[in-house]
């Protein structure tokens, strides 16, 4: 199992807009120099918790401060710009990284976010879908470029000068195009089966319980199934909130702090769920009652915590529970108390991961 970083990133609302994007720059590096494998960063432009507007303008500042990390947007949110613009970007950036990009892409995910960009009433699924499969198009195939959709129109007729190669989109550097990964966080998700038929990397929500996750890898070989593709676990993400302490005792009660960097997090998207009328996806149970969800259930259900012996066993349970996956994405809270979050990374890379790495190739040989 590989470990891999997820960040919205999400900030406490009073602190520094500069230092905080310092700080996940800084999380990013301390995430290469511990051999993570891959570093995912979201996108939203109206949030003043949620910070960051370019995970592709984000990470191209990281691509010369790391050596081995992949670098991963979750998600470019395709709805919002016209796909030309997101085409170019994109096969720019893969070359500047030299390939070490994975592209996330969704539907979006604030609606402060759809209704500044006047998507709110609109098919923001059918967008993406449309959006992706013209700069797919874009990327392999020649000018001049002729794309007809619901939603964008692309027709370089008059301007494609082959002598002068005027009317050329770039493609990217991985051929025929960087891997494409979709994001989900609903129980049975529609997104993933729309991942599975396409074949592409699915990625599993951190704030959603046990119950929920365990729906995604079924929806993912269904999609797959209509299709043909052989479904690998070893593509799956899975996306989990994760402190590890020297001592269990420790680590609930730096994870259970009221306003702690965990409970603010979850408080805080337990606001956006309860303003927008949409907490059933997010209960600790299945079957709970929405009405009865608070942001201590969320984040209760979803915090992985312990010393490295224990959090080493609840990834192997969460793994015996929802089915196997390649890669446990540890989700990014607030440096609140940095030395203490640096140390979690520090313990989840050198002391958890073995472990867990370690008991799995004991199951291997066992079951050879």
């Amino acid at each position: 199992m590989k470990l891999g970083y997820f960040m919205m990133p999400l900030h406490h609302i009073d602190r520094d807009y500069h230092q905080t994007l310092q700080e996940d720059v800084e999380a990013v590096i301390y995430c290469d120099e511990l051999g993570f494998s891959e570093a995912w960063v979201g996108e939203h432009y109206s949030s003043a918790v949620e910070q960051i507007t370019s995970p592709l303008m984000f990470h191209a500042n990281l691509i010369a401060r790391t050596k081995q990390i992949k670098l991963a947007t979750g998600v470019m949110c395709l709805p919002q710009y016209h796909p030309a613009v997101q085409a170019g970007q994109a096969a720019m950036f893969d070359h500047l990284s030299n390939g070490r990009f994975i592209m996330g892409v969704g539907p979006g995910g604030l609606l402060s976010d759809f209704e500044l960009f006047g998507v709110m009433d609109k098919d923001r699924m059918a967008m993406m879908e449309e959006a992706l499969d013209m700069m797919l198009a874009l990327w392999t195939t020649e000018p001049p470029y002729k794309l007809k959709g619901e939603y964008w129109n692309i027709d370089m007729k008059d301007w494609t000068h082959h002598d002068i190669k005027l009317g050329y989109v770039p493609k990217p550097f991985q051929q025929p195009h960087p891997p494409v990964a979709i994001s989900a966080m609903s129980p049975h998700s529609g997104s993933l089966k729309f991942a599975g038929r396409r074949g592409y990397i699915p990625v599993t929500a951190n704030f959603i319980a046990t119950w929920s996750a365990a729906t995604h890898w079924a929806a993912y070989c269904a999609g797959a199934a209509e299709t043909g593709h052989q479904a690998d676990p070893a593509d799956w993400r899975v996306a989990r909130s994760v402190y590890v302490a020297d001592t269990d005792a420790e680590a609930e009660a730096f994870v259970k702090t009221p306003g702690g960097a965990y409970s603010y997090y979850y408080e805080y998207l337990f606001h956006i769920f309860d303003r927008s009328n949409f907490k059933a996806p997010f209960v600790a149970n299945k079957g709970d009652d929405p009405s009865k969800l608070t942001y201590e259930t969320c984040r209760d259900a979803c915090v992985i915590h312990g010393s490295p012996d224990t959090v080493a066993e609840k990834i192997l349970d969460l793994r015996e529970t929802i089915g196997d996956f390649g890669t446990l994405v540890y989700a990014a809270h607030d440096w609140q108390d940095k030395a203490r979050m640096k140390n979690s990374m520090r313990l989840m890379a050198e002391e958890v991961m073995p472990r867990v790495n370690r008991a799995l190739g004991t199951q291997a040989a066992s079951a050879g």
